[in-house]
């Protein structure tokens, strides 16, 4: 096993704050996991008494990850990830989707939560023939992330960049336009940009659970036109079908029938 991680910043010592929810933790709460407190669950039940299909969303954004990076490995050819914003470790964490298919693939991971990185070891487990590493870090320091994930990646190399429900905790839209154009702006051509984020103007129901959600103590999260979320896409060729609700990009046939949820994405390389 070959595993390579990165020095803790400052974040790797900040206290686990059980007080107050915590937006990985509730995820992992919706998507089944063990990883949360009682508060977390207290926030996802009252979320889910709002809106119950918020549970489909967590998962069919999942479902749409690990069918992105399916096909850049297995099609791509790529072999190096850049996850940003990777949360706690659920099944199909991007390490074990693309080493299933090539084992030498090597994958940073990028969190600032101190309860992701007490977890990191668990997503630190490689094949022999690839890498992992933890870089803790905030999506709105990418000259940090890059510093760091130059440690493991070969970023002269087509590179995967990962923003899966992280740019929605960026409130700012040009600021997380400006945060995905500093990350690939450090990638080679043929690298791929995969973003995945909660739509408004889908759903009134999910946008009210949303806001009371955001207004509940923990880091909020915005949601955003389709529009804003293709916008991150700029300049670069997007693969069919396009920005589309998650289930509807390239379901496989095992997957459930595809329906329109408010959760979007696409997947696009840079020339």
């Amino acid at each position: 096993m070959t595993d390579h991680a990165t020095t803790p910043g400052p974040a790797a010592h900040q206290k686990i704050d059980t007080s107050v929810p915590h937006s990985a933790r509730i995820w992992n709460y919706w998507l089944g996991g063990k990883d949360n407190y009682p508060v977390d669950e207290q926030a996802g039940d009252a979320y889910t008494e709002l809106f119950p299909g918020i549970v489909t969303i967590a998962r069919s954004s999942r479902a749409f990850l690990r069918r992105n990076i399916t096909y850049l490995v297995a099609e791509a050819g790529i072999r190096q990830f850049l996850d940003v914003g990777t949360g706690l470790p659920t099944a199909d964490n991007t390490h074990e989707v693309a080493q299933r298919i090539a084992p030498e693939t090597r994958i940073v991971y990028v969190d600032n939560d101190p309860m992701v990185l007490s977890h990191a070891r668990a997503l630190l487990y490689s094949t022999p023939e690839g890498a992992t590493a933890y870089v803790d870090s905030n999506v709105l320091d990418p000259d940090r992330i890059l510093t760091a994930a130059a440690e493991t990646l070969d970023l002269g190399k087509p590179t995967a960049l990962i923003l899966s429900n992280i740019l929605g905790h960026v409130a700012d839209t040009e600021q997380a336009r400006s945060i995905v154009d500093s990350l690939l702006g450090a990638l080679p051509s043929g690298s791929y940009l995969s973003v995945n984020d909660g739509s408004r103007g889908i759903d009134p129901v999910f946008e009210r659970a949303q806001d009371g959600y955001n207004e509940s103590g923990a880091v909020p999260y915005n949601l955003r036109t389709v529009d804003e979320i293709t916008s991150y896409f700029d300049g670069l060729e997007l693969l069919d079908p396009g920005v589309v609700s998650v289930p509807l990009w390239r379901p496989e046939s095992t997957d459930p029938a595809p329906q329109i949820i408010a959760e979007h994405g696409g997947l696009a390389r840079k020339p």
